[in-house]
């Protein structure tokens, strides 16, 4: 498996799986209207990003966390720019997780992968943690490839769990 070093992003949330890679890297304009009315706070029971209100079909682009091309809340991401400033790869390799950068993380879905992730990542290692995450999010009723944070598979309509 060759591993893309833009998507492992330093939170534990890999880009591999994220809804706006995967609209932006498909095209997919129906996703991309759907993320941005998530992140205005238009789903009920939904959070809002701050900053947001102006946020277009246009702004859901991203190649990766670790890119040159990020999804405006990831390029003012505090964790990554605290990983980078101590020298290292990931949350994983810092000995003061979970902090304050994961405790006021603004997104419910988010910070429960990153309360998941990063400890896996730390005891199987950077590999194994991309290939299950890959893995994980499959519908297990069709098989379909689905994205971090869906409710229901796009293809045959069945509800998951999958964070």
């Amino acid at each position: 498996m060759k591993i893309n070093p833009d998507w492992l992003a330093p939170c534990g949330l890999y880009c591999g799986v994220c809804a706006i890679l995967i609209a932006h890297r498909d095209g997919n304009q129906k996703l991309k209207e759907k993320l941005v009315r998530l992140y205005q706070g238009g789903t009920p029971g939904k959070g809002t990003l701050p900053g947001s209100e102006s946020l277009t079909p246009d702004d859901i682009r991203c190649q990766g966390c670790l890119s040159d091309e990020r999804f405006m809340h990831c390029e003012q991401c505090e964790i990554r720019a605290c990983v980078q400033e101590k020298g290292y790869e990931g949350c994983h390799q810092c000995d003061q997780f979970p902090c304050r950068y994961i405790d006021e993380f603004p997104m419910a879905v988010g910070k429960k992968v990153i309360l998941r992730a990063v400890p896996y990542r730390r005891q199987h290692g950077t590999e194994k943690w991309v290939r299950d995450e890959e893995a994980r999010y499959h519908c297990p009723h069709c098989g379909n490839q689905v994205f971090r944070g869906v409710m229901r598979c796009n293809q045959c309509k069945a509800e998951l769990d999958l964070d």
